[in-house]
């Protein structure tokens, strides 16, 4: 796992926060000072977060826990969606759906109806339909796709989120909070660090920045998912995967 290195962190501009006038007061025992009406973030508490995320990440990693990744603002989507790839794990950079989590089954049924869309338009079936139900059917694909693409591999609710600004993404933080799934953010000065359960104080609005802390939030999952005895083996039916005790945030 990569050392956290303070002059990348400063390189990147995780220490910049929003204007003084858009501040969460929650947010003070994170903040360092001001400068020309910004906000700068205290690093030692991004370092902070971040190790602490590393830790537990990791934990849920190795003993075979799923981790929802959820980024949906311009910046963050990219490096979300290749991150998450590397470390195997699902994710959201389209559109939230309401009831991703709470209405989990409907979900489930709409990845099927992908794979059916999918086996339809590799197939010469597609053909026996007429030109305004193929369209009608390519446009149902790329809007399933688009939104849920990232999710097809879940075939269960995460255990954890990790969030770029739980603000943004506050219908995810509710859902999660409803059914105790665990919330790793990376938060500015105008979050609420008492929405989520591992706040990661940093500038969730730079390309630079989101990428740093993602990428070491990454490299501890792909860490974790090394340690388990059963990695690059492929169960045939991933619906068997055998439900492990989650460790504790305090751990």
């Amino acid at each position: 796992m990569a050392e956290i290195v303070v002059k990348d962190i400063l390189d990147a501009g995780v220490h910049y926060g929003h204007r003084s006038s858009r501040w969460n007061p929650k947010m003070r025992p994170y903040i360092y000072g001001r400068r020309n009406q910004i906000h700068i973030i205290d690093i030692k508490e991004t370092i902070r977060g971040l190790i602490r995320a590393r830790k537990y990440l990791l934990k849920v990693a190795a003993q075979g826990g799923l981790i929802l990744f959820v980024g949906t603002k311009r910046q963050a989507a990219a490096s979300i969606e290749e991150l998450a790839a590397e470390c195997r794990m699902p994710y959201c950079t389209e559109r939230w759906l309401g009831g991703t989590l709470t209405n989990f089954r409907t979900i489930r049924t709409r990845l099927k109806r992908l794979e059916e869309l999918e086996k339809i338009r590799e197939s010469d079936e597609i053909r026996n339909y007429s030109k305004k139900m193929q369209s009608t059917l390519n446009r149902e694909y790329q809007k399933i796709y688009r939104n849920l693409n990232g999710m097809r591999e879940m075939n269960r609710l995460p255990e954890c989120l990790v969030i770029v600004d739980p603000s943004k993404e506050k219908n995810a933080v509710h859902e999660a909070r409803l059914l105790g799934i665990k919330v790793v953010a990376l938060i500015d000065t105008d979050s609420d660090p008492d929405m989520v359960d591992l706040p990661i104080p940093g500038n969730d609005d730079s390309l630079r920045s989101i990428r740093l802390v993602m990428q070491h939030l990454s490299d501890a999952i792909k860490q974790g998912r090394s340690l388990r005895p059963d990695e690059g083996r492929r169960k045939e039916d991933p619906t068997e995967e055998t439900y492990k005790a989650v460790p504790s945030i305090r751990d």
